[in-house]
């Protein structure tokens, strides 16, 4: 049986990555996982090099995506790579998280967006994870914050006529606020979860949008908001 559709998911170990890659199998598509080690789940696996060079690992990550389709495009490219650290600019961690964020968000983001450019159908779906917090200033995080500002810049910017993304495809960056996965429970086991967004809403929404159904214009930075278990997506004003 033919795929239905096709899609790269970067960061597709982690928590929000994992949720993605058995959602789209489920509904029988082609799933490929971009991360640090294999999904056992998807169809293939890129298995990223630790390096702490940006152009080798772009690089290693470029060729093997080449090589693993080929000319065969893709429906949509979804990265969900990232994490969090916190930190004011006087934290003695502040260079070792900065450095951490950037890795996690940017590098991850850039590669994505290369690919896309490769890789991604005409009307293809990129989706790129910003954070509702970095709309506006992250004192308690400032790694965090400026990783997922520059996100946001990249967004924007994808949106524009050469941009270099195939004709009629988007860029979305989704802006959650926190996301209601094991680790989180973990280290926050006192929170309101019902203030948190479930994993499988953010699959279905990608799903949705990549199929055609409403989704956003290209460039939009779009909040997810989770109130009393009821989640909205809510466009942030551009920047």
């Amino acid at each position: 049986m033919a795929a239905a559709g096709r899609v790269l998911v970067y960061g597709g170990r982690g928590a929000l990555g994992s949720q993605c890659v058995r959602y789209f199998k489920s509904r029988n598509w082609w799933v490929a996982s971009i991360d640090l080690s294999e999904n056992e789940d998807a169809n293939a696996n890129v298995v990223v090099g630790p390096t702490d060079s940006f152009p080798e690992q772009a690089e290693q990550v470029t060729a093997e995506v080449g090589k693993l389709l080929g000319e065969e495009k893709v429906d949509a490219i979804l990265c969900v790579a990232g994490g969090w650290a916190g930190g004011s600019a006087k934290a003695k961690s502040l260079y070792k998280n900065c450095d951490l964020m950037w890795k996690q968000s940017v590098w991850t983001s850039t590669i994505s967006s290369h690919l896309a450019t490769k890789h991604l159908k005409e009307g293809g779906l990129l989706t790129l994870t910003g954070a509702q917090a970095a709309l506006s200033g992250t004192p308690g995080m400032i790694g965090y914050g400026m990783a997922k500002g520059a996100v946001h810049q990249l967004c924007q910017s994808l949106a524009g006529a050469s941009s270099g993304l195939p004709s009629g495809s988007a860029a979305v960056a989704i802006l959650p606020v926190t996301l209601d996965t094991p680790a989180n429970r973990k280290s926050m086991p006192d929170a309101d979860f019902s203030s948190w967004t479930p994993i499988e809403f953010i699959a279905e929404t990608f799903y949705d949008w990549i199929t055609g159904k409403n989704r956003p214009n290209s460039g939009s930075l779009i909040q997810v908001i989770t109130t009393g278990g009821k989640t909205e997506l809510v466009a942030a004003a551009h920047l």
